[in-house]
């Protein structure tokens, strides 16, 4: 066979590449690992009874951000990663810098506190449950971010599947926020960040053997 031959038969029936394939499996598993983070929440937890008030009082909205501008990192990296040779790049400072400053702001409050209430801004009064509740709440993402990834084409399946779990442990929190009743900088920074942690670990351990392709 002439070379212009196998060049014309490969070429056969070769369609574009969708370069859309990758926003709309990542936005199907995190819509469906919202909703299905948001149903065990309502089932498990609730919402807090005075979530009408904390909506007005801006340290609530803090709250949420921390793990909102995390999710927004990680889903950039996660997206990279699920390309051939890719690597996040500047989104390694998006998925830093919320807890960096959450941990900054932590150790400001905890200096200052006087001494017999550093403990408590640390522990606050859930410590016992919460980065449980956090890594329960992450699995519908942790799956569905996982299946989403497992579809494209990942080439550092350890570290992709890490920012997978960070994704969907960032998600869980958001959602859990609805409900934990702790407003402490110091907490958030400790126990959020375990919970978050947690996810990502296991995607980490999974990423290679899920992953391959």
């Amino acid at each position: 066979m002439k070379t212009d031959d196998l060049v014309a038969m490969l070429a056969t029936g070769v369609a574009p590449v969708d370069r859309r394939v990758s926003a709309r499996r990542f936005g199907f598993a995190l819509l469906v690992g919202a909703i299905g983070a948001l149903i065990l929440m309502q089932m498990a937890f609730g919402v807090r009874p005075d979530i009408g008030t904390m909506v007005h009082v801006p340290l609530f909205w803090e709250k949420l951000a921390f793990p909102s501008v995390l999710t927004i990192g990680a889903l950039g990296a996660a997206v990279r990663l699920s390309k051939p040779g890719r690597r996040p790049g500047r989104l390694w400072g998006v998925v830093a810098a919320p807890v960096v400053l959450v941990w900054l702001c932590a150790i400001y409050v905890v200096a200052t506190a006087a001494p017999d209430a550093r403990v408590a801004l640390v522990m606050g009064e859930t410590w016992r449950v919460c980065p449980f509740n956090i890594a329960f709440l992450s699995v519908p993402t942790f799956i569905a971010v996982q299946v989403a990834m497992r579809g494209l084409a990942p080439t550092a399946p350890r570290l992709a599947g890490a920012v997978g779990g960070l994704l969907s442990g960032a998600v869980a929190t958001i959602v859990y926020s609805l409900h934990c009743p702790e407003m402490g900088v110091a907490f958030w920074a400790v126990w959020y960040v375990l919970g978050m942690l947690a996810p990502t670990a296991l995607g980490a351990v999974i990423g290679p053997r899920v992953l391959r392709w």
